[in-house]
């Protein structure tokens, strides 16, 4: 057994700091932990700093399976490879890299194409375990299971992660900002990118302005888009979108005996040619769809809805009115390799992710974070492990 400041941790158990969730809804607590060294084709990686990300904070609430306690939740960050299992050939020891949820192998055919990012080798799941052997690296100092969550669990000093979810990243841009490449904001900006592709010269609409939707936005602005609406509910909204793109806000509290979609018709001359519903409400994807014009209008769902929700097409309007629909998860992005494109245009300075940190708080204030989310304070509260 080692503690973390030790110089040859490799091949053995770390102790270190975590903040676990030991019941829904409670406070984090921060506690020492036992990371175990990482099995074949894992790697353990100490984490500079973790972002949180609105996942984390339904899940932290969360009473009903998937739920599972105790857990260490997290899953945006970036960190710096402290030890390779057995065949782990593509990082070593000092690389920077960040955790991403979604598995990329680089062997399946999904993995191998340019048309999809869900990988069939190591499907998405809620599994708290590790996928290869559904073990958990984390015990607690009593030896208590600890479970892992999206594949990552960066609320803890030191984590383990399977190669599959590791991508390697250029150490020069700063932690605070790589962090957020993670998930959300990528998971926007490539909806844009990749999965909706945008064109220069149209319109875009979007369903709920949080950190997603803003990344929608700023991907759009990127593609050329020459109007960017927004719709979201706080008027404070759309200040805040402005500095990423949003040309036209829309709150539906204040449209009067007129729906959303009547609205954006009129706006456009007969809809939008893109339609992004970041939310997470079936009520808003057929919003989005009604206001989508008609013969080309594509509607891309990113927001996470109840998994029994279902969405009710008249199949008469499907046929006639030529729209399509489609659901983008992470964006559509390959994480081993359109992550690096991000992070080079960050860069070069044509992404704006300065603008989505709101707030920074070291990791024994994490519950501050979690405050500052659920009052609809934050977009994105970077949390330092040891700054």
């Amino acid at each position: 057994m080692v503690g973390n400041n030790s110089s040859n941790t490799a091949g053995k158990p770390i102790r270190c700091k975590a903040a676990i969730v030991r019941k829904p809804g409670e406070p984090l607590v921060i506690e020492e932990v036992i990371v175990a060294p990482p099995k074949r084709r894992e790697v353990r990686i100490k984490i500079i700093c973790t972002s949180l990300c609105h996942s984390d904070l339904s899940f932290w609430k969360l009473t009903d399976p998937p739920a599972i306690y105790p857990r260490i939740l997290g899953h945006e960050a970036v960190g710096i490879v402290e030890s390779v299992g057995e065949g782990v050939h593509e990082v070593v020891k000092g690389d920077t890299v960040i955790p991403i949820f979604l598995a990329d192998c680089g062997e399946c055919t999904d993995c191998l194409s340019e048309k999809s990012n869900l990988c069939t080798k190591f499907p998405f799941s809620l599994s708290p375990w590790m996928e290869r052997e559904e073990t958990s690296r984390f015990t607690d100092i009593n030896g208590e299971t600890l479970y892992h969550f999206l594949s990552v669990s960066s609320f803890s000093e030191y984590t383990v992660v399977d190669i599959a979810h590791l991508t390697k990243i250029d150490p020069a841009i700063p932690p605070n900002r790589a962090c957020l490449l993670s998930c959300g904001v990528s998971t926007g900006l490539g909806a844009a990118w990749k999965t909706a592709k945008v064109e220069a010269g149209t319109t875009v609409a979007i369903f709920g302005l949080g950190a997603i939707g803003l990344a929608v936005a700023e991907g759009a602005r990127l593609c050329g888009a020459k109007r960017i609406i927004g719709v979201d509910v706080n008027q404070e909204k759309c200040e805040i979108g402005k500095k990423f793109g949003v040309t036209d806000f829309v709150n539906p509290g204040n449209c009067g005996d007129k729906t959303v979609s009547q609205i954006i018709m009129e706006m456009t001359g007969g809809g939008a040619d893109y339609c992004f519903e970041c939310v997470g409400m079936k009520s808003l994807v057929h919003e989005a769809y009604a206001s989508c014009r008609k013969g080309w209008g594509k509607v891309v769902v990113l927001g996470v809805d109840h998994p029994q929700s279902m969405l009710t097409f008249n199949s008469f309007e499907v046929l006639h009115s030529g729209k399509s629909i489609m659901g983008s998860f992470f964006g559509g992005l390959k994480p081993k390799s359109d992550i690096r494109v991000l992070e080079k245009r960050y860069m070069d300075k044509e992404i704006r992710l300065d603008e989505f940190v709101t707030h920074e708080v070291d990791f024994k204030d994490i519950n501050k974070a979690f405050d500052l989310m659920t009052e609809g304070k934050s977009l994105r509260c970077v949390i330092w492990m040891n700054k």
